[in-house]
């Protein structure tokens, strides 16, 4: 069964940092139709490929070469294929060998396996993409393909592998004397995209007490509604929400206002800052849900649904140039526009280390345009205020 049809559990381990925390969105999410997009398609694709390949190295018997090479060729020829897959997968299938040769001895290792943690929430199941077990220690792999920094995703605490743990120990418990939880999550495409975390095996099983009571609500769809950007970001009831209006509202329209000393200091544009980032979010899932129900011929007082604005294309543009060649109208060179490939193309296309070692030499980092962000962020931060030893030198070249 391929990755896109697979079923998923009302409290998936994937919505997991959902449904902990706003216990009631599960059932209220029921009502709308399960969406997907560009990027979780194309997602969906690179895990496929990297399945393929982790079968192949560990259980390279049954599934050779020649099977290897004939299922790529199948996945070459979808719509949302791109050839720099090739190369993030083996950055996901390399970490992976790592992991395994560091262990003491050869481990067991299982791809797309069905787990199973319905122990702690009723019909739970998922599937992880890698699981390693070595003596003592129970070792769970997730493969992101997400390219947006914001959308780093963190492996301590993190509550989908962590069922996914759950489900691994009930699985293997009697087989191996489990003791010590790892987790890992590979975003190849991030420049920082390697996060690891390790727990003891009672830390996991005492979480495991906590989300039973947190499931046994949510799956009657009780409990308390708690909006926010991360409870909020992929509920499909987001848009039409009422403890998220409620809460939005209230966000944008202060009681204070008009109170208040004429300027804001720092400490308030900063509060403002990071509660306005729902906000924006809030009312472009508002104009989404408004969209469509225009489009479905219904009304929303105040607003209407118009056609964007359109643009000129082609019929057929082989056909164009060839006449316009023909007629003596255009020579072919000028219908044409040569382009080098960008930096990260050519590295993809090369490959890694042969680009370092060919090339390496004449690439230089160049520091991007600043950037506001929450303090959360991992990046260092920069700042325009000279330091004491920039100071100081400055003084000396002035002397």
């Amino acid at each position: 069964m391929g990755h896109a049809e697979r079923d998923h559990a009302l409290l998936s381990a994937s919505g997991a940092h959902r449904w902990l925390y706003c216990t009631p969105s599960a059932r209220l999410e029921e009502g709308f139709p399960d969406t997907t997009s560009e990027a979780a398609a194309e997602g969906t694709l690179a895990h496929e490929l990297a399945e393929l390949k982790v079968r192949n190295y560990f259980h390279g018997v049954e599934f050779g070469k020649k099977k290897l090479t004939a299922a790529i060729n199948k996945l070459k020829k979808k719509e949302l294929w791109q050839e720099e897959m090739m190369g993030y997968t083996d950055e996901y299938l390399d970490y992976i060998k790592g992991v395994a040769l560091a262990m003491k001895n050869q481990p067991y290792v299982a791809t797309e396996k069905r787990v199973d943690f319905s122990a702690y929430v009723p019909d739970g199941f998922g599937t992880a993409d890698c699981i390693l077990i070595c003596g003592n220690v129970l070792h769970i792999i997730d493969f992101k393909y997400g390219k947006n920094p914001n959308g780093r995703v963190e492996a301590e605490g993190n509550p989908q592998l962590a069922l996914y743990a759950l489900g691994a120990y009930e699985m293997y418990k009697i087989l191996y004397p489990i003791e010590i939880i790892r987790m890992s999550i590979v975003q190849p495409r991030l420049s920082d995209g390697i996060s690891e975390w390790e727990c003891p095996l009672e830390e996991l099983l005492s979480w495991g007490q906590y989300v039973k009571g947190r499931a046994e609500l949510a799956i009657k769809g009780e409990g308390d509604y708690f909006p926010s950007p991360e409870t909020c970001k992929y509920c499909r009831a987001r848009g039409q929400c009422r403890a998220r209006a409620d809460e939005n509202v209230k966000l944008a329209f202060s009681e204070d206002l008009g109170k208040l000393p004429p300027l804001i200091s720092n400490a308030e544009a900063g509060d403002y800052l990071r509660k306005g980032v729902d906000v924006a979010k809030w009312l472009e899932a508002l104009k989404d849900y408004a969209l469509k129900e225009c489009l479905a011929g219904k009304e929303v007082p105040g607003w209407k649904a118009v056609s964007g604005r359109g643009g000129r294309d082609w019929t057929d543009m082989d056909k164009a140039f060839e006449t316009l060649v023909k007629s003596g109208v255009a020579e072919e060179a000028v219908l044409w526009e040569r382009k080098p490939l960008s930096l990260a193309q050519v590295e993809t296309t090369v490959g890694k280390k042969d680009f370092a070692d060919a090339v390496g030499e004449y690439v230089v980092w160049k520091p991007g345009k600043p950037a506001l962000v929450e303090a959360s962020d991992k990046r260092p931060a920069i700042t325009n205020k000279l330091t004491a030893a920039e100071a100081f030198k400055e003084e000396k070249v002035n002397e």
